[in-house]
């Protein structure tokens, strides 16, 4: 089974910045798509980022020009560069990996999360 590493994460006042990490346990061969999304207490998980197996970049409006989603293949990680942070950003914060694991057969993996937290 894969497991997601996700570390990076801190408390932070507001206007920093944090990188986010998520490490896979192995090499993934058919990974269809790799995300962040993000949970504060008594809401609703939200997609952050994602990053297509092509490289296609999608962003949530709260974040779009402040965030940035990117991978690097040959460590097998994800990262998000979070500038220009604001408390509304705080939150547990969860790397998401969809792979193909058989012909239009797909499997979500999660971390663990990361707590970010945005305070003065």
């Amino acid at each position: 089974q894969v497991q997601l590493v996700e570390s990076g994460g801190g408390s932070v006042q507001p206007g920093g910045s944090l990188r986010l990490s998520c490490a896979a346990s192995e090499r993934i061969s058919s990974i269809n798509s790799m995300g962040w999304y993000r949970q504060a207490p008594e809401k609703q998980r939200e997609l952050v980022a994602s990053i297509s197996s092509g490289g296609n970049t999608n962003y949530a409006d709260s974040v779009k020009g402040r965030f940035t989603i990117s991978r690097d293949n040959a460590q097998n990680t994800l990262y998000l560069q979070m500038n220009s942070l604001k408390p509304e950003d705080s939150a547990v914060y969860y790397c998401n990996l969809v792979a193909r694991v058989r012909f239009n057969t797909f499997q979500n993996y999660w971390g663990q999360g990361t707590q970010v937290t945005v305070s003065a």
